[in-house]
């Protein structure tokens, strides 16, 4: 929410009046100097939206304060162009409400679209959050990455990146929801305080990789645009797309980085496919090179990928994963039930080259139980078994 500054005032007072943590006011205005403001500067206030209030016969600036439970001075700050001892019946005036529901509550069918639309809803009422395309799709859609908090330790989240698989990215987006808006209003999420969190770990999210890919599953044909003919042709014909782990092109981006890549290629199609294709040699996809590119850009202290199903945490590739992983791991087990499994017969993942071109902890976290894509009446359950480890990858 906007609002004008005034002769007197400071950041110190808005998060006094408004009842939200200076840092969070700061950092919804980069490059504002928290010491100097200045007459008339525009400031962001996180947490709030602006709602039309018509006059009525009995009101004041007073009652209407009263009656709705807020400082007298917001609404004089919110409404400087009016004289409040000359009110008209019928007069609209601004009435800040503070928001305290969640804005990613429609989960089922989750489309790129739907997605940036809640992105976008998300970052007007926190202008904290931080949102870059890191790279685009096939098609050309934005492969969007969200940043929040402050702090040194970087640590990454990601879903999607198989398209049936794309429950991964509302159980995401709900989690960026339930905590943005407890660090605004002060509610922990699990018994934890937010803001210390967001005070110590940056955030770096990429809540779908593959959106090409999810919204062919969701939308079907009409989805896959100018590639209809080819996505026909290498679903054999069917317009039932519910197998469907590719990207647009028929390549299976987790596998598709060269962490025994070779070994993958051998024994996988070697045509594309709607699933395990890995292309003909690594990196050959956007979307894969984007995720590469973001991670050498970073210096992220661990990474999680989010996939479905089978409620289970794979952590190690070849040796090549750091000592505190057992520690980590067995810390994700404690707080959501899912069985860690060192090794699997798998390669050429993300979390298999994270580990090893950066030897941090990287894991891959199979969501639920079922056959994918699994329908969305799993979604609380899996929120909730999933939410432990969210919060575990900024706490540890």
């Amino acid at each position: 929410m906007e609002i004008t500054v005034r002769s007197g005032d400071t950041v110190w007072y808005y998060s006094q009046l408004f009842s939200v943590p200076p840092i969070l006011i700061e950092t919804s205005n980069p490059g504002m100097d928290v010491n100097q403001l200045q007459i008339g500067q525009v400031i962001q206030i996180p947490g709030y939206v602006k709602e039309n209030y018509l006059i009525e016969a009995t009101d004041s600036f007073w009652t209407i304060a009263r009656e709705n439970n807020i400082p007298l001075d917001i609404l004089e700050l919110t409404n400087q162009g009016i004289d409040p001892s000359q009110l008209q019946i019928g007069q609209a005036i601004v009435l800040p409400r503070r928001v305290t529901e969640m804005i990613v509550d429609d989960v089922a069918n989750y489309t790129h679209e739907k997605m940036t639309a809640d992105i976008n809803k998300l970052q007007l009422i926190y202008p904290f959050i931080m949102t870059q395309t890191t790279g685009n799709s096939v098609m050309g859609k934005d492969i969007t990455e969200l940043q929040i908090g402050i702090g040194p330790k970087q640590v990454h989240l990601n879903g999607s990146f198989h398209a049936n698989e794309w429950i991964t990215t509302p159980v995401i987006m709900r989690f960026i929801n339930q905590y943005v808006l407890s660090a605004t209003n002060g509610l922990p999420i699990r018994d934890l305080p937010a803001l210390p969190l967001y005070n110590t770990a940056k955030l770096s999210v990429v809540p779908m990789v593959n959106p090409d890919g999810v919204n062919l599953v969701i939308e079907g044909l009409s989805a896959a645009g100018g590639f209809q003919e080819s996505v026909l042709a290498i679903n054999q014909g069917s317009e039932d797309f519910s197998g469907w782990k590719a990207n647009i092109n028929g390549v299976d981006l987790n596998n598709q980085y060269p962490a025994l890549w070779e070994v993958e290629a051998a024994r996988k199609p070697t045509t594309p496919q709607p699933r395990d294709f890995p292309g003909i040699a690594p990196l050959t996809e956007p979307e894969a090179l984007a995720m590469a590119a973001l991670a050498y850009e970073r210096n992220f202290l661990r990474m999680n990928a989010f996939h479905t199903q089978g409620e289970v945490i794979y952590w190690g590739f070849e040796g090549q994963e750091p000592p505190e992983s057992v520690d980590i791991v067995n810390e994700y087990e404690r707080v959501s039930g899912y069985n860690p499994i060192q090794y699997v017969d798998s390669y050429a993942g993300y979390k298999d080259w994270f580990i090893q071109e950066f030897r941090q902890p990287g894991f891959t976290v199979e969501l639920g139980l079922g056959i994918n894509p699994l329908p969305i009446g799993q979604f609380n359950e899996i929120y909730e078994e999933s939410l432990g480890i969210m919060l575990a990858n900024l706490y540890l």
